[in-house]
């Protein structure tokens, strides 16, 4: 009987578990996204300090300007990246948390709902830095001949 018990506690501490996993894979996808913006936006700055070399004076400064818009662009990329890994750190804890509070005798509810409202807050950071540098990249984006 005992032995029914301790496979019931493991299948509700997985039952408990699988939720935060879900959103585990959401934030996977998201930190996909942000992390390819964030080398194109590399791969462009790279491109223009090779221009920037060989350029004529009257283009320089075009090409100083842009190169300081993808700078602001690539350290808002990289505070959303900071947030969403932060993340899923926090929900990693959280899943791990649920999964021990089933063996542990002690009340998991506070630091799992405290993380986890952590976790939500850094996620929302993450978000509204990634909206930013959307709003950047299409502010400063020409369509068509100068």
């Amino acid at each position: 009987m005992n032995e029914l018990y301790d496979i019931s506690n493991i299948s509700n501490a997985i039952h408990l578990a699988v939720a935060p996993v879900f959103l585990l894979t959401g934030i996977g996808a998201l930190l996909g996204v942000m992390t390819s913006r964030l080398g194109r936006v590399i791969d462009r700055a790279r491109l223009l300090e090779g221009r920037l070399e060989n350029a004529a004076p009257e283009d320089a400064a075009s090409i100083t300007a842009h190169l300081g818009i993808l700078a602001r662009r690539a350290k808002l990329i990289n505070l959303a990246i900071t947030c969403c890994t932060m993340t899923a750190l926090l929900i990693c804890s959280v899943i791990a948390l649920l999964f021990s509070g089933s063996f542990v005798q002690f009340n998991i509810a506070i630091p799992v709902a405290l993380l986890f409202i952590l976790a939500m807050l850094l996620l929302v950071m993450g978000l509204l830095w990634f909206l930013r540098e959307i709003f950047i990249a299409t502010g400063s984006l020409r369509i068509g001949p100068r």
